[in-house]
């Protein structure tokens, strides 16, 4: 199996990882008093809830890509495209977590999105085209 996919595939988990911490850190304040405002409040009251809905995206549509991964890397299908597919997915994840988190702008969050769609659609495909071709 070639390893080529394999960075793409850690760099989306670690990703999530980074949303635990932006997560852990945003409810310091409410669950362990750890950075509260002068009056009690939580200082990332607003982005707490945009943290939480993310990381929860991120164990969603990804699920198909990484299953595309494996299935390529088991069928040595880590050529330059599928690469390419593979990180234009996690680019277009962190950009989504970026507008998700941080810019309350649906239109824009869905056209961001539409990128991570269509980089896993585009690996699917070429792994069922792939797939034909042997039967």
């Amino acid at each position: 199996m070639s390893p080529t996919l394999i960075p793409p595939m850690a760099a989306h988990v670690a990703l999530a990882a980074l949303l635990y911490v932006a997560l852990t850190v945003a409810r310091a304040p409410a669950v362990w008093g750890v950075g509260r405002r002068p009056d009690g409040g939580n200082p990332f009251a607003q982005l707490e809830p945009r943290i939480s809905a993310n990381l929860s995206n991120q164990f969603e549509w990804p699920l198909f890509f990484h299953v595309a991964c494996v299935l390529l890397l088991m069928q040595g299908a880590t050529g330059p495209l599928m690469v390419g597919l593979a990180w234009l997915f996690v680019a277009g994840r962190v950009l989504h977590s970026l507008v998700q988190i941080f810019i309350p702008n649906l239109r824009l969050r869905g056209l961001v999105f539409t990128v991570n769609f269509l980089a896993v659609l585009a690996l699917w495909a070429a792994l069922v085209a792939r797939s034909l071709q042997f039967v």
